[in-house]
């Protein structure tokens, strides 16, 4: 059978294939008192509010379960709209928000809406592994260009300038940001607008981590800055209702048409009855917990970052939002494989030695804990760096960094 070269320029999700691994281990662990830990997948461990769920479940005995429109419900968008306006001190009208399949799907519309073949997309390294797949599936280009600490692992209008060429059609950001937690700098992102719209490209921003921003400084929608920034969405992290796959898409009015005209013939809309439910993820009850539950993220974050300081895995950059954190294991791996001139892996090439990847997989092993490797999430010496999720309760937080220190010690 012949498979399309589309689908061949897709890379491994390795977050998935290490969590495949993880599973084979467990259960080879079922049963020891030191069963598998998951520091590896960014899913919050709180499920949806009763309140939601009470909704999902009248929406069903009622009978609403038929196709809305391919935008969203009415009073869904307008239920989100207000939501800017009461958190965030934006004014985004219902009309230019579209419900999505989840934030995959609003990135595979706007995709599909703006860019053309050959077009390329400017994006940090590290960034998510899945944005680089939707520019590609739209037979653009993801350009990947190195971000370092002293950026916040963030692209900077500078390095757009220098990396605008003919063939550019825009920026994708992540604000906060996985796998780093980091948001951008409100004046540098103001910037970064600025020097796109000033060459006719387009800004996306991926804000689904937004309503888990920790700071002050970087709580804001970047929606304030221009009505013509493109923002996703999710129901997912902030409202905890990852397998609901809700989200949302905000778009300048001249893209709300052409978005609904793709929407309509590839999703016809999203899950009905997780719109219905969703409604009440804006009711006071619901907004108290989702704050309740913010502070715990931002609770967890405090007590396990300096955590992983005092073992060797410094995070260079602590996040300010999001449920990440994005630690330097370079240390902890040549003192982990010290000794160990025996060790071989088909993932390596000659003259390499261990990474984070091949630490993952000695955590995995030694320990029962599992996280995630550098490798899905750029090139630019990610090699070095492991991501932890915080999503855990603290109770597994704490597990995890016992298993570590006696691993490491």
């Amino acid at each position: 059978m012949k498979i399309s070269a589309r689908a061949q320029r897709v890379e491994p999700f390795y977050v998935m294939e290490m969590a495949k691994s993880a599973a084979v281990i467990a259960r080879e662990a079922a049963g020891t008192d030191r069963p598998m830990i998951y520091l590896n997948i960014g899913e919050p461990d709180f499920t949806a509010p009763p309140l939601v769920q009470e909704a999902a479940e009248k929406a069903i005995r009622d009978g609403r379960t038929q196709y809305t429109q391919a935008t969203g419900l009415p009073a869904l968008r307008e239920r989100i709209s207000h939501w800017y306006a009461e958190r965030f001190g934006v004014q985004v009208p219902a009309r230019r928000i579209v419900v999505t399949a989840g934030a995959s799907a609003a990135l595979q519309l706007a995709c599909l809406a703006l860019l053309d073949a050959g077009d390329e997309v400017l994006m940090p390294d590290p960034s998510y592994p899945c944005n680089r797949q939707f520019v590609s599936a739209a037979e653009g280009r993801a350009v990947l260009l190195p971000a370092n600490a002293e950026e916040r692992f963030q692209l900077s209008a500078h390095k757009v300038e220098q990396a605008w060429n003919a063939h550019t059609r825009g920026v994708l950001l992540a604000s906060p940001s996985n796998p780093t937690g980091t948001s951008i700098h409100p004046d540098e992102l103001r910037k970064i607008h600025a020097a796109v719209a000033e060459r006719g490209g387009i800004t996306l921003i991926d804000e689904i981590y937004l309503g888990l921003s920790y700071e002050d400084t970087y709580s804001r929608s970047a929606l304030g800055l221009d009505d013509q920034i493109i923002s996703i969405n999710s129901f997912s992290k902030y409202f905890n209702m990852t397998g609901w796959r809700l989200g949302w898409l905000v778009v300048p009015d001249a893209l709300v048409d052409v978005v609904e005209q793709i929407a309509q013939h590839l999703f016809i809309c999203p899950s009905t009855i997780a719109q219905h439910a969703a409604l009440a993820c804006f009711e006071p009850e619901s907004l108290s917990i989702y704050e309740s539950r913010r502070a715990e993220f931002k609770a967890r974050r405090d007590w396990f970052v300096p955590q992983l300081g005092a073992l060797g895995l410094p995070v260079p950059v602590t996040p300010d939002g999001a449920f990440y954190a994005w630690a330097d294991c370079s240390a902890a791996c040549d003192k982990l494989f010290a000794g160990r001139s025996e060790y071989n892996s088909d993932m390596l090439t000659a003259g390499q030695t261990p990474g984070s990847w091949e630490f993952a997989f000695e955590l995995m092993k030694r320990a029962h804990l599992a996280v995630t490797p550098g490798r899905d999430f750029g090139r630019a010496d990610t090699a070095r760096y492991i991501r932890f999720s915080t999503a855990n309760s603290m109770a597994q937080l704490e597990a995890a960094i016992e298993r570590l220190r006696a691993l490491l010690a």
